[in-house]
C-alpha cells in the first residue's frame, strides 16, 4: 500500500511538472506576440522568426550541454530517462529547458529592428549552452562561483528566477543594446527621443495576457511538487500571489502614466503587468496576497520611471522595454524577498544580484564585441529603412500595409 501511494505521488508530481512546463513553453507565444505588436510592421516577420528560432536553439543547446553544466547529468550522452526522488528526471529537464528559452526571449525584443538575424542566433547558441547555465549552476545548481565562494553561504534566495532568469536575460540584452546602438532616427540631433510606435497593440495585449497565464507555470511549477497537502497549499498561494502582483503592477503603472503623461498609456499598462510578475517571481511563496499586490505595484511604478529614464536620459533604445521590465524590476524582485521572508537578508540578495549581473553582462559584452568583429551585428542603413523583414527573411508580415 505504501509503495502504491509513493508511486501515485511520483506520477502526480511528474505530471504537474510537465503541465507547468507546457505553460512556461506557452510564454514563447506571449513573447512573440508582445514583441510583434511593439515593433513596426516592416520588422514583424523577422521578430517572429527570431522568437521561434531562439526557442528551438535554446531547447537543443541546453540538451547538448547546458543542463549538464547547470546541474550535472550528461543529458546528451547518458539520456534523461530514469527516476528522480519524487518525479521523473525527464520532467525536470523539460521544465528547466523552457526557462532557458524565456531568458533568451528577453534579449530578442531589446535588440529588435536593427540586428542581423543570424548574429542573434549565434549569440543564442552561446548564451543557452554556456552563459546562462554557468550562472544557473552557481544559483539553483548550488556550485561555487569559479571555486571562490558559494552564494548559498550568503543566503541568496530566488524562488523562480527574478534574478536567475529575468535579470540575467536583461543583462545580456543591455550588453547587446550598448554595442548595437539605437535605431536609425530614434534620436534627433539634439538627442531628443522620437517615438517609434508599435504596429499592433491588440497583438501586444494578447501577448501580455499569454505571458500572464504562462507565469502561473513559471512560479507555480517552481514549488516542484503537488502530491501532498502542504505542496498543494503552497502551489495555490503562489498562484494567488502571482496573479495579485500582476494586477498591482497594472494599476500602479496606469496611475503613474495618468499622473505623468495625462493619459492612460496602454504600453505602460502592459509593461506594468509584466513588471508585477517579474517582481513577485523571486519570492511568491511567502507574502500575503496584499503584500504580493504591493510588491507588484512597486514594480509597476519602477518600470514606468525606468523606461523613460533609459530612453530619454541614458539614450538606451529598447523597443519593448525589456531591460526595464526584466532587469531593473528583476533587481527589485530580489530585494523584495526579505520584506516577507525573515530567513533572507538584503546583503545576500545584493551579492547574488551582483554576481549574476557581472557575469552575464560581462560575458555577453565580450561575445557581442566578438560577433561584431567576426560577422557584424547590425544591418545596413538601407536595410533598416526598408525593414529587416525583407533583408533578413525575404517576406513581409503585413504586405498590404507596408509602404514601399
Amino acid at each position: 500500500m505504501e509503495n502504491q501511494i509513493l508511486e501515485l505521488q511520483y506520477a502526480i508530481d511528474t505530471f504537474y511538472f510537465l503541465v507547468m512546463g507546457a505553460l512556461v513553453m506557452w510564454m514563447a507565444a506571449g513573447f512573440s506576440m508582445l514583441e510583434a505588436g511593439l515593433v513596426r510592421s516592416k520588422n514583424t516577420a523577422e521578430i517572429l522568426t527570431k522568437n521561434i528560432g531562439l526557442f528551438a536553439i535554446a531547447c537543443t543547446m541546453y540538451m547538448v550541454y547546458g543542463y549538464d553544466l547547470m546541474y550535472g547529468g550528461g543529458v546528451l550522452l547518458n539520456g534523461i530517462s530514469g527516476e528522480g526522488e519524487t518525479y521523473s528526471n525527464a520532467s525536470d529537464f523539460y521544465f528547466q529547458v523552457v526557462f532557458v528559452a524565456t531568458a533568451m526571449s528577453i534579449v530578442s525584443g531589446a535588440v529588435a529592428e536593427r540586428m542581423k538575424l543570424f548574429t542573434f542566433f549565434v549569440f543564442a547558441v552561446i548564451f543557452t549552452v554556456f552563459i546562462y547555465p554557468l550562472e544557473g549552476s552557481w544559483t539553483w545548481g548550488g556550485q561555487d562561483v569559479f571555486g571562490l565562494f558559494n552564494l548559498g553561504d550568503f543566503g541568496f534566495y530566488d524562488f523562480a528566477g527574478s534574478g536567475i532568469v529575468h535579470m540575467a536575460g536583461a543583462s545580456a540584452a543591455l550588453a547587446g543594446v550598448l554595442i548595437l546602438g539605437p535605431r536609425k532616427g530614434k534620436y534627433d540631433k539634439e538627442g531628443n527621443s522620437k517615438p517609434m510606435l508599435g504596429a499592433n497593440l491588440p497583438l501586444a495585449t494578447l501577448g501580455t495576457f499569454i505571458l500572464w497565464m504562462g507565469w502561473f507555470g513559471f512560479n507555480g511549477g517552481s514549488v516542484l511538487a503537488m502530491a501532498s497537502k502542504e505542496s498543494a497549499d503552497a502551489v495555490a498561494m503562489v498562484f494567488v500571489n502571482t496573479n495579485a502582483a500582476a494586477a498591482g503592477g497594472v494599476i500602479a503603472a496606469l496611475l503613474i502614466a495618468k499622473a505623468w503623461f495625462g493619459k492612460a498609456d496602454l504600453t505602460m499598462a502592459l509593461n506594468g503587468a509584466l513588471a508585477g510578475l517579474v517582481a513577485i517571481t523571486a519570492g511568491p511563496d511567502t507574502p500575503s496576497a496584499l503584500a504580493a499586490t504591493l510588491i507588484g505595484s512597486v514594480g509597476g511604478i519602477i518600470v514606468v520611471f525606468s523606461i523613460v529614464i533609459l530612453d530619454r536620459k541614458l539614450k538606451i533604445d529598447d523597443p519593448v522595454g525589456a531591460i526595464s521590465v526584466h532587469g531593473v524590476v528583476g533587481l527589485w524582485g530580489l530585494l523584495a524577498v526579505p520584506l516577507t521572508n525573515s530567513d533572507v537578508g538584503f546583503a545576500g540578495q545584493l551579492i547574488g544580484a551582483a554576481t549574476i549581473f557581472v557575469w552575464v553582462f560581462g560575458a555577453s559584452l565580450a561575445l557581442w564585441f566578438a560577433l561584431k568583429a567576426i560577422m557584424g551585428i547590425r544591418v545596413s542603413s538601407d536595410e533598416e529603412d526598408v525593414g529587416v523583414d525583407i533583408s533578413e527573411c525575404g517576406m513581409e508580415a503585413y504586405p498590404e500595409f507596408v509602404t514601399k
